[in-house]
């Protein structure tokens, strides 16, 4: 149970949460069913990879002005990415692949007025080359006047390679210095708390560290990827907290996979003193 005074503090916050519709609400297989679960559970906005082949952006549009919901941040389109789910920006050889799927997500975020698109850098077989890096920054460049020229934000995301064995980008120092070497404000670093955690911890330094370059925020407890308020290794009030203090101040994506149900564990928004939602 969280003291007065936390409570307190955190409804002063203004940090503002989206569901992860890849991650909650899979209680119903239709994907468009989930926008619908979202919005009766309390939710203004959400969050997700791209849209299933059988899912018109028509569709898609339809729902989400059904719901009134927000759509904040879709991973980029996958096309035939190599190596599973995991995009091709690093790639060699995957240049073309790439910008026809930046180009399809670019287009279906505009028809959802969705701001954010989240960049991922594919699976590498075998040890990272300078190939692969001098492809990830040459994508990441063009990327970002494609982006520009759309106002939009484009992310990336170090993601922990026991969650993704050989994820291309799964080291913060690489990701901002390959911000800085492109220097583009419609690139930005997306700084999902579990990914930081398993990488390098220390999230307070971590937090102050990364926040001028933060773009969007994601988040679920550490090992077992469950809601924030689960047993693990992250207090989030406080990591909460740190971020705002920090300047933070932009959507929270829950990219958690819900232990007991999707609506049973919304309990912490309450609890955390987030009172804007169920």
């Amino acid at each position: 149970m969280l003291t007065s005074h936390l409570r307190s503090r955190s409804r002063i916050m203004s940090l503002r949460f989206c569901a992860n519709l890849n991650f909650m609400f899979t209680e119903s297989g239709d994907f468009l069913e989930r926008y619908r679960l979202a919005k009766a559970a309390g939710f203004s906005a959400v969050e997700g990879a791209f849209p299933p082949d059988h899912v018109s952006v028509a569709d898609l549009v339809k729902v989400r002005e059904e719901t009134g919901l927000e759509q904040i941040l879709m991973n980029i389109a996958l096309g035939d990415a190599p190596e599973g789910q995991c995009g091709c920006a690093a790639i060699p050889g995957q240049e073309a692949n790439f910008r026809k799927n930046l180009e399809k997500t670019v287009d279906c975020a505009k028809a959802l007025n969705c701001k954010k698109i989240h960049i991922m850098a594919g699976k590498v077989i075998g040890p990272t080359t300078a190939q692969h890096d001098a492809t990830y920054l040459s994508n990441l460049k063009m990327a970002a006047t494609i982006l520009e020229k759309n106002n939009l934000l484009g992310v990336i995301e170090p993601i922990n390679q026991y969650s993704v064995p050989g994820y291309y980008l799964s080291c913060y120092e690489k990701a901002i210095t390959t911000l800085n070497q492109i220097n583009s404000p419609h690139l930005k670093l997306m700084l999902d708390i579990f990914h930081a955690q398993h990488i390098r911890g220390d999230l307070t330094n971590a937090i102050r560290s990364y926040a001028p370059h933060i773009g969007h925020v994601q988040l679920a407890q550490v090992p077992n990827r469950n809601e924030p308020d689960t047993e693990g290794e992250i207090n989030y009030p406080y990591v909460l907290h740190t971020l705002e203090a920090n300047g933070y101040t932009d959507w929270v994506g829950c990219e958690y996979k819900p232990k007991a149900g999707s609506v049973q564990g919304l309990g912490w928004l309450r609890d955390f003193g987030y009172w804007s939602q169920k």
